[in-house]
């Protein structure tokens, strides 16, 4: 039951998804402690330490039976979380406890947990990011030849489609995906490098055995699942690293906002919305309003991640040596809350490409009013090939578009720039014949084919590659 009385993160009251929660949840941080604490002890005994079977079984048979609240009161004495956690899992496991944490220093559970926790929560990144190339996929596919107007500096230029349109957005997924697929598969552990990084106490552990060593650090890694760990470390793990995966979350951030801002550009415009249900209020006062609220939510979690790797990039430059503990309390904040950030605003990216609303006529009513000002150039060669002259006909159509180009700025009326030209007797064109340099499809250039190679070349591939996540669908509380 919710205690009101007490501070509710609105990463878990209402952003994250479930899965990315229970990531981060106190019961997989602590049980993965007792998978590292587990691995440690079976890799020391593979190479000669005296420990039994029996202590290896006991350690393994309670790695989730946590009692937080015993946890909870060895640490207000002892004032150290791993430690607390040390007496926590000896007194569950009793013949094991002499030996749980054998030669290790705190961050070989902490960091090699948090690199864990990573490459999980990167991986379910990567399925949400699946799952939102797979919509937008199948909604550049249905309007890949619906012409649209492109704009640039947000003023209406040459034609695109609606299906090129959202390549862009496919695209810069691609590259988040890119980033993060060469991220995960350079990934290290940590490992077992003790107190500062030299091993010393594995060394003396083993008597002065080198090799050994080498071999307990390679397969504590196995045993995690990685193939290798960092080659050198001061106490911790390089903060760089943190920094690398946070600069993916906020390149994923950048995507993101700029899906979202568009989204909301053509909403205002009346041309593309995000879904809207039958009883949702858009606004508490105006009852006709229809606001971009998943949009505009999506902005604002995706402006968090990206700035969030700054805090990382200066925990890096003042890690004084081998280490210092002010680290410890930002990195718990920002890890957790970047991935769920990113988590709930691609949840929300995923919702609205689950059901966008696409207006037709609306998008048609924009392309007539501007095309005839994107059609002068054709206009102006169809009336040299009848006989007349360039430089004449370039200074008629000039005053006609700039008259036409008041009417509409000015007077708030349509574009009559084809009704000027037809009605100048010293044009050339009758209006059927401009019509003819009117065809909106002449406009958009290679954009269909360009949306059909862009889907076959580099979206499905992805596609093919994590065919598991393409079934994932969004899940909004609110």
């Amino acid at each position: 039951m919710k205690d009101y009385n007490q501070y509710l993160s609105p990463f878990v009251e209402r952003f994250a998804t479930k899965e990315m929660i229970t990531l981060w949840s106190p019961q997989k941080k602590f049980s993965t402690w007792r998978r590292c604490w587990l691995a440690l002890a079976e890799a020391e005994k593979e190479l000669g330490l005296d420990i039994t079977d029996e202590q290896i079984e006991e350690l393994r048979n309670h790695l989730d039976d946590i009692d937080f609240e015993q946890a909870r009161k060895y640490e207000e004495k002892t004032r150290h979380d791993v430690m607390a956690h040390i007496l926590t899992y000896g007194d569950v496991a009793p013949k094991a406890k002499p030996i749980i944490h054998l030669g290790a220093t705190s961050c070989f559970i902490t960091d090699n947990t948090d690199l864990i926790l990573c490459r999980e929560a990167l991986m379910l990144v990567r399925s949400k990011i699946v799952a939102v190339l797979k919509r937008l996929r199948d909604f550049a596919i249905k309007y890949k030849d619906l012409p649209t107007l492109g704009f640039t500096h947000f003023q209406p230029a040459q034609l695109v489609t609606v299906g090129k349109r959202a390549c862009l957005w496919a695209q810069d997924l691609v590259l988040d995906l890119q980033q993060m697929e060469y991220f995960l598969s350079t990934m290290k552990c940590r490992g077992v490098k003790g107190a500062t990084g030299t091993q010393a106490s594995f060394l003396v552990l083993f008597n002065g055995d080198h090799t050994k060593v080498k071999q307990l650090d390679r397969k504590v890694a196995e045993k995690l699942g990685f193939n290798e760990t960092i080659a050198v470390s001061g106490q911790t793990y390089t903060r760089k690293i943190d920094t690398q995966i946070l600069q993916i979350l906020a390149g994923i951030g950048e995507s993101v906002h700029k899906f979202g801002t568009d989204l909301r550009l053509l909403q205002n415009m009346k041309e593309m919305e995000e879904p809207f249900e039958k009883s949702q209020v858009g606004s508490s006062a105006m009852p006709y309003k229809r606001n971009p609220m998943r949009a505009e939510r999506a902005c604002s979690l995706a402006r968090f991640v990206m700035g969030i790797p700054i805090y990382s990039e200066f925990t890096t430059a003042v890690q004084w040596m081998e280490r210092t503990l002010d680290d410890s309390a930002i990195r718990r904040i920002i890890i957790p809350e970047a991935f769920m950030a990113t988590d709930g605003m691609l949840n929300l990216y995923l919702n609205i490409m689950e059901n966008p609303v696409i207006y037709p006529q609306v998008i048609a009513k924009h392309v007539r009013e501007e095309l005839p000002f994107m059609a002068t150039e054709s206009l102006l060669m169809a009336g040299v090939k009848k006989g007349g002259d360039r430089q004449k006909l370039h200074e008629i159509i000039r005053q006609h578009a700039q008259s036409a180009g008041e009417r509409v700025k000015i007077e708030g009326k349509n574009n009559d720039l084809l009704q000027r030209l037809a009605n100048d007797p010293e044009f050339p064109l009758n209006e059927e014949e401009m019509s003819v340099c009117l065809n909106e499809k002449d406009f958009v250039g290679r954009a269909p084919e360009q949306v059909s190679e862009f889907i076959s070349e580099v979206v499905e591939p992805i596609l093919q590659k994590y065919g598991d996540a393409l079934e994932i669908s969004s899940s909004i509380s609110v």
